[in-house]
């Protein structure tokens, strides 16, 4: 068994589709006798977390504007805008399908850390709010797909 010391770590920024973190579709990747294992730690409604986030803002930036310059909606105006995307996605995953595959020794090892990592981000990362986040064991390796707002 490797040691935890020994485990690469690799972080990649991804688009996010949040269909396929959630399973809503399954790729060919995928063992579907075992999308059950996965950990869903967060499943909120985008558009919901927006208010709750910029509403307060954008009353006021509304209120020193012009009418033909107000913004309705901040999630509209970001979803239908060129210049920035409506959430950032990052995957974490420890070692590779060698290392942590289901058959390797690892797995667990694996899978504790991905849960000790994802269970501390928010805390970690106090301006990065988290609406979904899945730990996917249905895969050749464990891994989580963390979607926020910056």
């Amino acid at each position: 068994m490797t040691e935890k010391s020994k485990l690469s770590i690799s972080f990649r920024v991804d688009d996010g589709v949040i269909e396929h973190n959630n399973r809503n579709f399954l790729p060919k990747n995928v063992d579907p006798a075992r999308t059950c294992d996965n950990v869903i730690y967060k499943s909120e409604n985008l558009q919901e977390l927006y208010h709750q986030l910029f509403d307060k803002a954008l009353t006021e930036y509304n209120s020193k504007k012009r009418s033909n310059e107000k913004i309705a909606d901040y999630y509209e105006h970001i979803k239908n805008g060129k210049q920035e995307k409506l959430f950032s996605e990052v995957v974490v995953q420890f070692g590779d399908a060698e290392s942590c595959g289901l058959k390797s020794g690892n797995w667990e090892l694996a899978k504790e850390m991905l849960d000790e990592y994802m269970k501390s981000f928010e805390e970690r990362n106090p301006n990065m709010k988290v609406f979904n986040a899945v730990l996917h064991l249905d895969e050749a390796t464990p891994h989580l797909h963390i979607d926020f707002v910056p």
